[in-house]
């Protein structure tokens, strides 16, 4: 892709601490990301927009979710040099896992299996409830096969995924799902593990590297 063209503004998030993880692997990344990106460079034809981090609950931080989604949907119609398109990439940790999984859908059930931060716990409850009922999917657009092949090219631990559990990831997964077909923005959600199973450096040269794909992608 030529840095002549219109350049596409990735917004990331992850979230901050949640019941049995004290130190969320994503806020780390997602804190240190600009700083990283400013020392070791972005492809070409991107920009880095925000970078947010969440409150790991559902239903009560819905509202910030739409106010940083919107933003970017905000800064796409303003005409401006980043036109090129806009992608949502979301960062979760799944604490139990050895390698990275790129998210293919979310699916329309919050079935929480604890409280999330703000003591919500829903069961069986669909997460946007104009969407259709609880066993409605939504497929990022993105092509989850291919980044994850040429990322495992490039050495790392990482697989697709079907299945983005049914807590705070996928709940926020599918609000973005929902709100990236509406606007006409692209959206994928990546699982980490912890940093005791693949290393801080590690895990940012990682999202570096899957920001290179993403670029190449347009």
């Amino acid at each position: 892709m030529g840095s002549e063209g219109p350049a596409i503004t990735v917004h990331v998030t992850g979230f901050k601490k949640f019941h049995g993880v004290s130190e969320n692997p994503t806020e780390t990344i997602v804190s240190n990301l600009r700083d990283y990106t400013k020392k070791n460079g972005l492809p070409k034809g991107m920009i880095l927009g925000s970078c947010s981090i969440l409150d790991t609950a559902g239903q009560g931080a819905v509202k910030p979710l739409y106010q940083i989604l919107q933003s970017s949907v905000g800064t796409k119609d303003s005409g401006a040099s980043n036109s090129g398109g806009v992608i949502w990439v979301h960062f979760g940790v799944n604490s139990g896992a050895t390698r990275f999984a790129i998210e293919n859908q979310a699916v329309n059930e919050a079935t929480f299996r604890c409280p999330d931060e703000m003591g919500w716990k829903p069961q069986k409850v669909p997460i946007v409830p104009g969407d259709g009922g609880i066993s409605r999917i939504r497929k990022t657009t993105l092509p989850v096969e291919e980044i994850t092949k040429v990322l495992a090219k490039m050495g790392y631990e990482v697989t697709t995924s079907d299945d983005a559990g049914r807590f705070v990831c996928n709940y926020v997964y599918y609000h973005s799902l929902h709100f990236a077909e509406q606007n006409g923005i692209k959206s994928v959600f990546v699982h980490v593990p912890l940093f005791s199973t693949i290393d801080k450096e590690t895990q940012m040269q990682f999202v570096a590297s899957l920001l290179d794909v993403l670029a190449s992608l347009y």
